[in-house]
């Protein structure tokens, strides 16, 4: 054979399969991207596998090829792992920009009040309204009653003395950014200020104050309660017999005099 005849190469090798080009991603990854971007819940791998018509040990690849796609810094959305399924969130740089876009009223803030509330429930849940109110020093009926409206605590049932108990909801762990309960800040990590230190003694002093001139089941905030005044209801001061003309009298006490003015 001449040295200029071209050699046998051969039988080729079956070719393996064809992997995306780079900076493209699977069709399995974006099929789980658009589930994902269409939903505005956190959806479960189950429920992926389920769409998608594959087994839940498949999506582990394609997950952890989004979750590289959408790391911080790389894209104005994340990968986020909250509630025990997965969401598509907005990075927080982007946050400016959203807020301008978006025109529509946005959920009022948390109360002092209201916040208190929810910390007392989230760490301490199922927790009874008596005993939020005994933590706090004042009544919760109000913070109570706003944060199940707005889906943040639901009821758990009754305690054994028949008051209802309280928990956090699915809606408070995507709010708060949160897998689960076992996310939430360590208490005894807490470092605070002298500042923060000064602020809550004498917060707490106030409080102490309050109760002491303030109806206490009135509001939930001592610093937004008028002083209560027993003799401002209208009825016999100690020791007093009561006026049995004003009795069935209308706006008794309004304009009326007694005997013996």
């Amino acid at each position: 054979m001449s040295v200029d005849e071209p050699r046998d190469a051969g039988p080729s090798e079956p070719a393996g399969p064809a992997a995306p080009p780079p900076g493209e991603q699977s069709g399995l990854a974006s099929q789980i991207e658009a589930l994902l971007f269409l939903s505005s819940e956190p959806v479960t791998l189950d429920d992926l596998a389920a769409a998608c018509d594959v087994w839940a040990d498949e999506l582990v690849g394609a997950i952890e090829e989004l979750r590289r796609a959408y790391a911080p810094g790389r894209r104005g959305l994340l990968l986020r792992e909250i509630g025990g399924g997965y969401l598509l969130s907005t990075a927080p740089e982007t946050e400016p920009a959203a807020r301008r876009l978006l025109t529509a009223p946005r959920t009022p803030p948390l109360t002092p009040a209201q916040a208190e509330t929810l910390a007392i429930v989230a760490y301490l849940q199922p927790v009874s309204r008596p005993e939020i109110t005994r933590i706090r020093g004042v009544a919760a009926d109000s913070a109570c009653a706003t944060l199940v409206e707005r889906g943040m605590i639901e009821e758990a049932g009754r305690s054994q003395f028949g008051a209802v108990l309280y928990r956090t909801t699915g809606l408070f762990l995507k709010l708060f950014g949160l897998d689960g309960i076992g996310d939430l800040p360590d208490p005894a990590a807490w470092d605070p200020t002298p500042e923060e230190t000064a602020h809550l003694r004498d917060r707490l002093l106030r409080a102490g104050d309050a109760r002491a001139g303030v109806d206490p089941t009135e509001g939930d905030d001592p610093d937004e309660r008028e002083p209560f005044d027993p003799d401002a209801t209208g009825g016999p001061a100690a020791g007093e017999e009561p006026d049995a003309s004003a009795g069935d009298a209308p706006d008794a006490g309004a304009g009326s005099t007694t005997a013996g003015d």
